[in-house]
């Protein structure tokens, strides 16, 4: 890690290329799109992306694999099934989309943990002053700070500590926003975990449609002859109709186990680098404050 001097006369360093730029590499800010803060997604995006990914899925599976004999049945589980596979496979797209986008920006957040923000010299230490000085010095660093889930909690507390100089409310300020960072991400998954609870569900009803259907026909043909071979046939149908009634809650199960499986994958991510924030904080912000003397005297009375 780099280390950077800061003038606290003049504080704004030279202009030079940024080291993180945040609207040339979100994905959603490129498109014209408000971009979700932190690590969160566009659920606009996201939902056209799984829109255009169900079309292709659907296209292909009509146009390019049911033609091929041995992948017929494959094909149907997802096709000749009523309308809930179709409802899943979008919500899967759903979730799939929304998770690559949060992975993609969780590594360019992870970018933030290399850059000095805070000058490590000895001789240095975060006080009123030298905390404009460093606030001054971030909008140098990056484009954005408020959407670095790191630099923005710094700017938090280094903007409380310029504003109302008192050093030793900075750990307090640091812990209530490791909180809300914390919320935040944790809330981002909202909208996934409606998936994951609505793909069996889904699978489940359209089980149950299937059963009524085959159960139906069944009945209607026994009220309508009283031919064994009729009704032998008919309970073939039925049989028929229960083996791809369950198909419905396959495809269901399968898309929740996938979502659920990536989704704690991205959740262990995030939450490895929350922690590693609180330890940058740690060592770069809390270990260069230095109390005043009329903080000092209050601590010790």
């Amino acid at each position: 890690m780099s280390k950077s001097n800061i003038d606290l006369d003049n504080p704004v360093a030279p202009t030079h290329d940024l080291a993180l730029d945040w609207s040339s590499n979100d994905l959603e800010q490129k498109l014209g799109l408000t971009g979700g803060r932190f690590t969160r997604a566009n659920t606009f995006l996201t939902f056209v992306l799984a829109v255009l990914l169900t079309l292709l899925f659907y296209g292909t599976c009509f146009y390019l694999l049911m033609p091929q004999e041995f992948l017929i049945d494959v094909c149907e589980k997802f096709t000749n099934r009523g309308f809930t596979p179709y409802v899943i496979v979008f919500l899967f797209f759903w979730g799939l989309v929304t998770l690559f986008i949060k992975w993609r920006k969780l590594n360019f957040q992870e970018k933030a943990l290399d850059l000095a923000v805070v000058p490590q010299e000895p001789d240095f230490s975060l006080n009123p002053r030298s905390a404009k000085a460093v606030l001054a010095r971030t909008e140098t660093l990056v484009d954005s700070p408020s959407n670095f889930i790191l630099l923005n909690r710094i700017e938090v507390t280094l903007s409380n500590l310029s504003n109302i100089g008192q050093i030793s409310e900075v750990s307090s300020i640091l812990s209530n926003q490791s909180k809300i960072d914390e919320q935040q991400v944790a809330s981002s998954y909202n909208l996934i975990r409606g998936f994951i609870w609505a793909a069996p569900v889904l699978g489940f009803i359209g089980t149950v449609l299937g059963l009524g259907e085959a159960i139906g026909g069944f009945g209607k043909t026994i009220a309508g002859t009283q031919e064994v071979s009729a009704i032998k046939e008919s309970l073939g149908g039925v049989t028929a109709g229960l083996s791809t009634a369950f198909d419905t809650t396959l495809v269901g199960l399968l898309a929740t186990l996938t979502l659920h499986f990536l989704t704690n994958f991205l959740k262990f991510r995030e939450s490895l680098f929350l922690d590693q924030c609180n330890d940058y904080c740690q060592v770069h912000v809390l270990a260069k404050l230095k109390l005043s003397v009329k903080e000092e005297t209050v601590a010790d009375v």
